[in-house]
């Protein structure tokens, strides 16, 4: 298996800079984050050949079942590898190969839970053992089964059969995956799912037969999700639903690239923890595809979210193809939108990100029918353009940009400069300077010494 190469039209890297690209990039991206974890799984069998003994084997039959998989039916190899959780689980894996801490083994299982669940996928008959280090069993992009009896040391034996079935089994105790989860790709919860057997849940489905799920990541999971160690329940699972569908046609009547980008793959919503006030949301560069979240409260906040983590993946596989700023370098940076002094790639990021929002609200104050709604859209316009176009000035001013990076942030701040000269009603436009102020204010009373550097 080779991966063929990619090419980016520059237009479409120009597209992409000035905060959209539509499904377009979204396919491109998702195209190049498969290939580069492909050959992350070949770099990981050529490691643990050096490592030999069990580990080499192990790694070598999962590399020979994915092989056999993509001969047979490629799209089932294509959905294992581009879960969000195999990019933690292969990096994760070559880390541990290359550079071992000498008092525990690689995790190759994670390796061979990712063939495994491309064998399922396409209904290719294998054999496999896992090891379980709790009562849970994961099958990445499929969902996991539950043991509750299972003790330390035991191993899961998984079998698909000639007729495609998958089973499971941990002693005497067996659990069959339902066809449904892996026949049609992780997208239902309802039938498919069994007290012993859970499966992402299906918030809705986009043009385009895309799903878009709800569901913890199988491990290693994404740093602070919210701990379900009994799966997601129902209740909570409709609760999700109900907000992403309104969501979804919102961004669809609305702002329709943004919905064109969600639409061009699947995409997983992975709970946050929340304390306190406020929604949180985050990405990871290795969970493309993943975007992790509050509890969502409103349809238009889920919305705004999706479009703000939506901007995260794309910089994040863009910046896997492209260099954009030179590495290193000790120097910490304002963020209006942080409580801490950011990394340039940190600044760079979130002036993208805030980037994709303020063209959200700008959008928004158009079509939102609600005066004191529309109100508040006017003030978020202007506190984010603001605040994208102070971070893309400052990351200009750096001197780390390399030159397609700063072509890739010209085009930026462009799109703000053009936000920027739109006129806003007086009390928003006041509204998005105090909140600038405030927050500033707050910024260099909390963090003191380095906020007196920055400002020196």
């Amino acid at each position: 298996m080779t991966p063929p190469p990619h090419r980016m039209p520059a237009a479409l890297f120009d597209a992409i800079a000035t905060g959209t690209g539509g499904a377009q990039a979204l396919r491109l991206l998702t195209r190049t984050e498969h290939s580069r974890r492909l050959a992350c799984a070949y770099a990981v069998t050529v490691a643990a050949r050096h490592t030999g003994g069990e580990i080499a084997d192990a790694a070598e039959h999962a590399w020979t079942l994915f092989t056999d998989v993509t001969r047979t039916a490629p799209d089932a190899a294509t959905a294992a590898l581009t879960h969000p959780s195999a990019g933690p689980a292969l990096f994760g894996l070559l880390a541990h190969l290359r550079h071992p801490d000498g008092q525990l083994p690689p995790p190759v299982h994670w390796f061979t839970a990712l063939a495994v669940s491309a064998a399922a996928r396409a209904g290719l008959p294998t054999r496999a053992e896992l090891p379980l280090t709790g009562p849970w069993l994961a099958l990445p992009s499929l969902g996991r089964a539950h043991f509750p009896d299972a003790r330390p040391g035991d191993r899961a034996e998984v079998h698909i059969d000639g007729a495609g079935h998958c089973h499971i089994m941990v002693r005497d105790d067996s659990v069959t995956v339902p066809g449904l989860p892996y026949s049609k790709g992780p997208s239902h919860n309802s039938p498919s799912t069994t007290p012993r057997w859970h499966a992402p849940h299906l918030l809705t489905t986009l043009d385009g037969g895309a799903p878009l799920l709800l569901d913890t990541l199988d491990p290693p999971c994404f740093p602070h999700s919210a701990p379900h160690p009994e799966g997601l329940g129902a209740t909570e699972a409709r609760r999700w639903a109900t907000h992403a569908q309104a969501a979804c046609r919102l961004l669809r009547a609305d702002h329709p690239e943004v919905y064109a980008e969600l639409a061009a793959g699947p995409h997983l919503l992975v709970p946050l923890t929340r304390p306190g006030h406020g929604n949180r949301s985050g990405s990871s560069a290795e969970t493309f595809g993943c975007m992790a979240l509050s509890p969502p409260t409103s349809a238009t906040g889920l919305a705004v979210t999706l479009t703000h983590e939506l901007q995260h993946n794309k910089l994040a596989a863009l910046l896997h193809l492209f260099d954009l700023f030179e590495p290193g370098g000790p120097e910490r940076f304002y963020a209006p939108w942080r409580p801490d002094p950011r990394p340039l790639p940190g600044l760079f990021h979130g002036a993208y990100a805030h980037l994709g929002v303020a063209l959200f609200w700008e959008r928004r104050r158009e079509t939102e029918p609600d005066p004191a709604l529309r109100a508040t859209a006017h003030a978020q316009f202007a506190r984010w353009r603001l605040a994208a176009h102070e971070a893309t000035t400052v990351t200009l001013s750096s001197g780390r940009l390399t030159p397609l990076g700063h072509h890739f942030a010209e085009h930026m701040l462009t799109t703000l400069d053009t936000l920027c000269a739109l006129p806003v009603p007086a009390p928003a436009l006041h509204h998005a300077e105090s909140a600038a102020h405030a927050h500033r204010t707050a910024w260099r009373n909390r963090n003191g010494d380095a906020a007196r550097r920055l400002s020196a």
